[in-house]
């Protein structure tokens, strides 16, 4: 297996002193997992951050051996994780992506819509700019995933997009992360707490 494709870096774990093992969401090819050489390294440690856009190439000899990984920054969320929000925005994205997709089913919409979630949470002017769109992608990922996800991205103002908020949360607990390991939750109540703060 040889590919080479675009993608979001959803969630990187230590493995070893220096290597990483990732998880990748691309269009085309779905949530795929590869080791990266060197990932905890000077060079890489950069790109090895979550919601990062990257190219990335992976290879194996058999679909069931977990893939090599080079990959090379395309774009950075990296400045963005100093503001509370943002990171906490992008954290749970990002998680709640890796935890809750089956590996190697693509989902094109998802792969556009994260895409433009952590474009919005990166470059809108502040957290009322892009909490109907992470809401929208919440509601979308239940969707895509045959659990329902009633109504797509909530309209009006952050209230509103919260209350839209707090009626996914139930679903995406039940549903997609029952029975995970991890409290991945957490992210997401954390991020809830941040913007009732602002509301």
């Amino acid at each position: 297996m040889h590919v080479r494709a675009p993608a979001l870096l959803l969630a990187a774990r230590q493995h070893g002193e220096t290597a990483v093992v990732a998880r990748f969401l691309t269009s085309e090819y779905g949530l795929v997992a590869g080791y990266v050489a060197g990932g905890r390294g000077r060079v890489l440690r950069p790109v090895m951050i979550p919601g990062n856009a990257v190219d990335l190439q992976l290879s194996a000899r058999s679909d069931s051996q977990l893939p090599f990984v080079r990959v090379e920054l395309v774009a950075s969320r990296g400045p963005w994780l100093g503001e509370p929000l943002a990171a906490a925005a992008i954290g749970w994205v990002c998680a709640l992506s890796a935890t809750a997709l089956p590996e190697r089913q693509p989902y094109p919409s998802l792969y556009d819509a994260l895409s433009g979630t952590l474009e919005a949470i990166c470059h809108a002017p502040s957290a009322r700019g892009w909490a109907s769109a992470l809401v929208g992608y919440e509601a979308l990922l239940l969707r895509e995933l045959g659990y329902g996800g009633a109504g797509g991205r909530p309209q009006g103002d952050l209230l509103q997009v919260l209350e839209a908020m707090d009626a996914l949360g139930p679903p995406l607990d039940h549903y997609l992360l029952a029975d995970r390991r991890g409290d991945v939750m957490a992210a997401r109540i954390r991020l809830r707490d941040l913007l009732g703060r602002i509301a």
